[in-house]
C-alpha cells in the first residue's frame, strides 16, 4: 500500500518534531513547581517562560491558566464563570453539550450561523455566558466574533470562546473581544493533555483552590506546557491551507458532490463533503482501506455514528446528513494528498452510481 495520507487533523495533528524535543527537555525538569527548594524553582521558572510563551502566541495580554485540555478549559468556563445562566449554539462541541444542562440552545441557520436576533432576544434578564466555537470542528463553518461580542457585552454578558481549531495568530477578534478562551495543544502539533483557558478578568471566574493561581488544582504539566509553547511558536500557513480547501470543493463539486456550508466563511482547515448516495460509514471504511484517514465529524461523537447534531441543526435531513463526512488539514498536507482524496472519491460515488444504474 502507498503512504498512507492523515486527512484527519482537526481530530488531532501530528506532534512537530520541536514539540517532541521540547517535551523531553521538559521531562529532565522532573521537580515539581510548587516546591520551594531550588530543583522546585528551576521548574516553576520553566513552567512560567512557558506560559509567557504561549500567551505571547495567541497575542494575549491577560491572564491564561494551564489545563488538560480545551475539553477542561469549556468545563471550567461553563461551571465556574460568574454569570447566572447559559447560553449555547446548537452546534457546539460535545464538550460543551455534556456540561450545558439547562442552558439555553441558540439556533443557526443552514449556513451555520448563529442566529443574532435567536441572540438579542435571549439576552436580556441575568447575566449570562456566552458560549459559541470560532470555527466548528465538523463543518468548518466560522462565528462572526465581533459582531456576538458586540450583542453579548452590550447586555452585560461574558463571551465564552471554544477556539479549539483556531491556529495562533488567525484571528484577532477572538483576542480582541472574548472574555474566555479555551485552547488546545494537540490540534496544533503540540502534545496531548494540556490546553489552557485564556481569561481577561479573574474576576469573572469563581477560584476552587490549588494550582494556577487558585485556579486549577494539580501538579503542573511541565513537560506539556513546554511542548505547548514550541508548536504555537511555529506559525501555520493558512493561505495555503486555504488554496488547498479551495482546490478539494472544486474537485468535489466536479465529481458530483456537494459542499457543506460552501458559501459560508470557514476555516481553511476544514472540509465538509456530502457524496450522495453513499453513507458516512461505508465511505470511511473505503477511504481507509485505501489508506486515507478522514472522519465523519468530531472525534468525541463519530465513533457513534449517530446523525450529526450540527447538519441537524442546520437543517439536514436524513438521508442526507449521513453521507457527510470532514476532511481536515496540517502543516505537512499538500496537493498530492488533495487529489489522490478526490481520485478516491471519485471511485467510491462512480461506483454508487454504477450499482444504483
Amino acid at each position: 500500500m502507498a503512504t498512507r495520507i492523515y486527512l484527519d487533523h482537526a481530530a488531532t495533528t501530528p506532534m512537530l518534531d520541536a514539540a517532541m524535543a521540547a517535551v523531553a527537555e521538559g521531562m529532565r525538569h522532573w521537580a515539581n513547581p510548587s516546591s520551594p527548594h531550588a530543583e522546585g524553582r528551576a521548574a516553576r521558572a520553566a513552567l512560567e517562560e512557558a506560559r509567557g510563551r504561549i500567551a505571547a502566541a495567541y497575542g494575549w495580554a491577560h491572564e491564561l491558566v494551564l489545563t488538560g485540555g480545551a475539553s477542561e478549559s469549556l468545563h471550567m468556563a461553563l461551571t465556574r464563570s460568574m454569570a447566572e445562566r447559559r447560553l449555547i449554539t446548537a452546534v457546539e462541541h460535545d464538550s460543551v453539550l455534556r456540561h450545558s444542562e439547562g442552558a439555553a440552545v441558540l439556533p443557526v441557520g443552514a449556513d451555520g450561523i448563529v442566529d443574532l436576533d435567536a441572540l438579542r432576544a435571549a439576552l436580556p434578564g441575568t447575566r449570562a455566558l456566552v458560549c459559541v466555537q470560532w470555527a466548528n470542528s465538523e463543518t468548518g463553518v466560522r462565528q462572526p466574533i465581533a459582531e456576538i461580542a458586540a450583542i453579548v457585552h452590550g447586555a452585560g454578558g461574558i463571551l465564552l470562546i471554544d477556539a479549539a481549531q483556531m491556529p495562533a495568530r488567525a484571528d484577532d477578534a477572538v483576542i480582541r473581544h472574548a472574555d474566555l478562551v479555551a485552547l488546545s495543544a494537540h490540534k496544533r502539533g503540540g502534545p496531548p493533555g494540556i490546553g489552557a483557558l485564556l481569561v481577561r478578568d479573574f474576576a469573572t471566574l469563581l477560584p476552587m483552590g490549588g494550582q494556577e493561581k487558585g485556579y486549577r488544582a494539580g501538579t503542573e504539566n511541565l513537560p506539556g506546557a513546554l511542548g505547548y509553547a514550541a508548536a504555537v511558536a511555529i506559525p501555520e500557513d493558512m493561505r495555503r491551507l486555504s488554496e488547498l480547501r479551495a482546490r478539494l470543493d472544486g474537485l468535489i463539486r466536479d465529481a458530483g458532490g456537494e459542499v457543506v456550508a460552501e458559501a459560508s466563511a470557514r476555516t481553511p482547515a476544514i472540509g465538509a463533503y456530502r457524496m450522495p448516495g453513499v453513507s458516512s460509514a461505508a465511505q470511511l471504511i473505503r477511504f481507509d482501506l485505501s489508506g486515507i484517514s478522514v472522519s465523519a465529524g468530531s472525534a468525541c461523537s463519530s465513533g457513534s455514528m449517530r446523525p450529526s447534531h450540527v447538519l441537524t441543526a442546520m437543517g439536514w435531513k436524513e438521508p442526507e446528513l449521513r453521507e457527510v463526512v470532514r476532511v481536515s488539514f496540517g502543516r505537512a498536507t499538500g496537493e498530492a494528498e488533495v487529489d489522490r482524496f478526490a481520485e478516491m472519491w471519485r471511485t467510491i460515488a462512480g461506483e454508487a452510481k454504477a450499482r444504483a444504474a
